[in-house]
């Protein structure tokens, strides 16, 4: 994610600069983005110089608290940090806490929210007074994930580390679940805590909601919305086909997605959006932390 980040940063003039803790992940870095690296890590970076104002935190799941906490803590007010935020919610209350004493600002970044196909469907739902039912998949590969070399307890918590982007949109388009429902089963060496998910409710909006997830089986990834008129599809995520009403076909939407095949989707414009302090689409932290409730209950987290 840092290069991703590296190479918007660069279309839009913005400099920067970039903290490596390893030589070898340093090396990397410089020899696909062409951009120094300062090595010896944050802490050394903090003892050295005063903190930046404005971060971006684009490390391993694992550290991410850890990192955003100890800016905070030296000075920074206004921080883009990646999803999920923390590995459970001990960690992202106390981030939380952390932010709030400090007044710091501290964004997650789901950067499904800045979509093409996202921002045209939250257009065109408006239009259409608003959605009134949604579903969603989140379906993961496990035969892509058990090979993954990742720091204790990532995989254990996958749908926060991951799969929680589904969630995360279908949140933002329709809302928060009010009453609802989850149930969960099975096992996976990798995920211990279940295997397959559904569940159904109604958000503070009013939206009826179902979802489910099978990841022994076939699937994938998917939010659908729908309103009094249309049927919005987002599969794959990055696309958007719509079914109008009394009608089964399923059109796909033209999208001004240039950005989104240029850079990693959505990462350009959640990136300019952080910089101007324009923060209208973002998941806050103290929002985050009312999300983990929702993701514990879905996956069985303790």
């Amino acid at each position: 994610m840092a290069q991703d980040y590296a190479r918007v940063l660069k279309s839009l003039g913005q400099d920067f600069e970039a903290i490596g803790r390893s030589s070898a992940s340093a090396d990397r870095f410089e020899s696909a983005t062409g951009h120094p690296v300062r090595r010896g890590g944050l802490s050394g970076a903090l003892a050295a110089s005063a903190a930046p104002e404005q971060a971006i935190v684009a490390v391993g799941v694992e550290q991410l608290a850890d990192v955003a906490t100890s800016l905070i803590e030296a000075g920074t007010r206004r921080i883009l940090l990646e999803k999920p935020g923390g590995l459970n919610t001990t960690e992202i209350l106390a981030l939380q806490q952390t932010a709030a004493k400090h007044k710091a600002d501290v964004m997650i970044a789901y950067n499904r929210r800045f979509y093409a196909s996202t921002a045209l469907a939250r257009k065109l739902i408006a239009e259409d007074g608003g959605a009134i039912s949604c579903t969603f998949e989140f379906t993961e590969w496990a035969h892509t994930i058990v090979p993954l070399a990742l720091a204790p307890g990532v995989k254990e918590a996958w749908l926060l580390a991951n799969s929680s982007h589904v969630v995360d949109l279908a949140i933002h388009l329709c809302g928060f679940p009010r009453d609802w429902r989850a149930w969960h089963g099975g096992s996976l060496s990798w995920h211990p805590s279940a295997a397959r998910f559904c569940g159904s409710g109604i958000t503070e909006q009013g939206v009826f909601f179902s979802y489910h997830a099978d990841w022994e089986a076939p699937g994938r990834w998917g939010v659908e919305v729908l309103t009094r008129k249309r049927r919005f599809i987002f599969r794959p995520m990055e696309q958007l086909q719509v079914v109008l009403l009394g009608s089964t076909s399923m059109n796909s939407v033209e999208l001004d997605d240039r950005l989104d095949k240029e850079f990693k989707p959505g990462l350009h414009r959640q990136t300019k959006a952080f910089l101007d302090r324009d923060d209208r689409l973002f998941c806050t932290v103290g929002e985050q932390l009312r999300h983990y409730a929702i993701y514990n209950e879905m996956a069985g987290y303790v």
